[in-house]
């Protein structure tokens, strides 16, 4: 066989690249990932983790409302630079672990200061509290303060991590197979021959759902075994009460599948849909980094999510120990959207 002339391959050469091209700008999918994924991250990200200058001290102090506490909450406000929150005893370790504290000080002659020493800021919280008091009564070496470290329980990253990669889990593979399993049935006319027979059609979307519950089991095993073989990260709650917070956010998200693919009619309208509900609780939820890292202003939506609320609860469990009667929230939020959305998807599901 020759060798393509010059005179042809060129032009086959850019009618080619062209023709890809513009196969590349008519798929929305591959357009908002190339495009569009980095530069939301790179805004969530820069929001999350902006440089913030002169970053006040986190602090509380324990005492009530007793003379020596009054007196260190002065001294601190005096000082500038502080945040006094009230903690109760009882959540003293949960603050400082989850950052809404970096140090928490106890009142007396010395002052104690309560800090865990595997967090960075809490360790340079604890210098700029003690040059405050020490300021406070008159020179630099006026006491010497004791220490109080608390090594909390799931203080490491990876303790707080794999909840997180859990919820981030039970949310892809339920909306990913229920969604792609209803856009097939869809295409092949399944679903239009399953609406003539005399089936109830809320137990096909409802049987959508329980079957990823099937799986459910085995894909947290094996997970959190893992995680516990390789890095010993614990479930120190109920198993009774993981299990019914991961049942409650698989259905949660298996009812968001069936209304994100209720009228989509191919696989790819699907998959933009389902990256354009997903991507937000990818960023906001919690997953890799606090939630908390972003502004106040953003809280109220970021809480409202459901993958929010399913880390947070997952986290809850594994990491503190918390019985479901103290996480109605977050079992709420997770109820209301599977309950709202199972609804809806069945007024607009598309049978044909």
């Amino acid at each position: 066989m020759s060798d393509p002339r010059p005179s042809t391959f060129l032009p086959a050469l850019r009618q080619l690249t062209l023709s890809r091209m513009r196969e590349f700008l008519r798929e929305p999918e591959a357009v908002f990932w190339v495009f569009g994924f980095p530069v939301i991250m790179t805004l969530a990200l820069g929001i999350a983790f902006r440089t913030r200058t002169e970053e006040p001290v986190r602090v509380a102090v324990d005492g009530g409302a007793g003379a020596d506490a009054a007196a260190v909450r002065a001294s601190l406000t005096a000082a500038g630079g502080f945040v006094l929150r009230d903690v109760p005893p009882p959540e003293i370790e949960r603050a400082l672990r989850d950052g809404l504290v970096q140090v928490v000080i106890v009142p007396g002659t010395p002052p104690t200061y309560r800090f865990d020493p595997a967090r960075a800021e809490s360790q340079v919280g604890r210098l700029a509290v003690d040059r405050a008091l020490q300021r406070a009564a008159g020179r630099p070496d006026a006491f010497s303060p004791r220490e109080d470290a608390v090594r909390a329980v799931g203080s490491r990253y990876i303790d707080w991590l794999v909840p997180g990669l859990l919820g981030m889990n039970i949310m892809g593979t339920g909306m990913w197979s229920t969604s792609f399993a209803i856009v097939t049935a869809r295409t092949r006319k399944l679903l239009k021959r399953f609406a003539a027979t005399p089936m109830p059609r809320g137990a096909y979307l409802l049987a959508l759902v329980g079957s990823r519950l099937a799986f459910l089991v085995a894909e947290a095993v094996v997970l959190l075994g893992f995680a516990y073989v390789a890095f010993g990260v614990a479930v120190h709650g109920s198993l009774v009460a993981l299990t019914v917070v991961c049942l409650l956010g698989a259905l949660a998200f298996g009812g968001v599948a069936l209304l994100v693919a209720s009228r989509a009619k191919t696989i790819e309208g699907v998959s933009g849909l389902l990256n354009l509900v997903m991507l937000p609780m990818w960023v906001f939820s919690g997953v890799f980094f606090a939630s908390s890292n972003f502004p106040e202003a953003m809280q109220p939506f970021v809480q409202a999510l459901p993958l929010t609320a399913l880390n947070d609860a997952l986290r809850a469990v594994m990491n503190d120990g918390e019985a479901l009667a103290t996480l109605w929230r977050e079992l709420a939020v997770m109820a209301g959207w599977g309950g709202v959305s199972f609804v809806a998807a069945l007024k607009l599901f598309r049978w044909t």
